[in-house]
């Protein structure tokens, strides 16, 4: 098994050039299948893991969190970088001392967004939000740990549209100490290319559902495309496809687009 270090320098190298692919597992055995496929990092979904504890996105606490960190981390030979949702806190002393307890986790690197909790007043005061940014960067360097920080502007997933506002903070966030910026829900080749042009050189992370391809995001500049909850949405598909067809037919024809059990027992063996 490789050092929390080994996995710390390797996750930062991947960020110097080129764009890589960061898949979302939700649990320890979707980590080790994506290891398993030649990924060379991994990243949490705040969203994914939630639904294996029966829980909406956003209900799930720093504890619950860090224990699911830890276990994927021990799990992988390849960097993790942790959706910390908020920093599990407000106030920028409390974000650090969260960020502290995920820096011990073993993970690589973690995002923090600017998202409140609450859709009426979405967004932190820009001051707070660079506030939050800069005590995760202390924390983070508090034991050289090495962890690679994101700073992260939602606004364009809580309906804020405006690319203006989302590259005036990002800039600020990097300003504070943030290694990489990320503003998922911005699509377009324009906004992409805005948003990599104006935090130039630090590396730009694109969330993507359906588009653009790897080679496209990479044409644009972005360095790291991740995905959300988009494969344990999958994974749900096909539980929920297969369970209504028994519960409301009584039949079983979706087990025969099973994956093979004997090929997932040699992967994970």
């Amino acid at each position: 098994m490789l050092t929390s270090a080994d996995k710390r320098a390797a996750f930062r190298k991947l960020h110097e050039s080129g764009c890589f692919i960061i898949p979302n597992p939700f649990d320890v055995g979707s980590a080790k299948a994506l290891q398993h496929l030649g990924f060379k990092a991994l990243a949490s979904t705040s969203a994914g893991f939630a639904w294996t504890l029966g829980k909406a996105d956003n209900r799930v606490t720093v504890d619950d969190v860090c224990d699911h960190l830890t276990a994927i981390c021990a799990a992988v030979d390849i960097p993790v970088n942790a959706d910390f949702e908020d920093g599990f806190a407000h106030e920028p002393d409390k974000v650090a001392v969260n960020v502290a307890r995920a820096v011990k986790t073993g993970v690589a690197g973690l995002s923090i967004e600017d998202f409140t909790g609450d859709n009426a007043k979405p967004l932190f005061d820009r001051a707070l939000a660079v506030d939050r940014i800069r005590a995760a960067r202390q924390a983070i360097d508090a034991d050289n740990s090495g962890v690679l920080l994101t700073g992260r502007c939602e606004a364009f997933l809580r309906g804020q549209k405006d690319l203006e506002l989302v590259i005036d903070r990002l800039t600020a966030y990097a300003e504070a100490g943030a290694d990489c910026l990320y503003a998922p829900g911005i699509a377009t080749a324009e906004e992409i290319s805005a948003v990599v042009k104006a935090v130039q050189p630090k590396p730009v992370n694109l969330l993507v559902g359906t588009g653009p391809s790897l080679k496209e995001a990479s044409a644009l500049g972005v360095r790291r495309i991740s995905i959300g909850a988009s494969l344990a949405r999958m994974a749900w598909a096909g539980f929920m496809k297969a369970s209504k067809e028994m519960a409301e037919k009584g039949t079983f024809g979706e087990f025969a687009n099973g994956y093979s059990g004997g090929d997932l027992n040699k992967m994970f063996s």
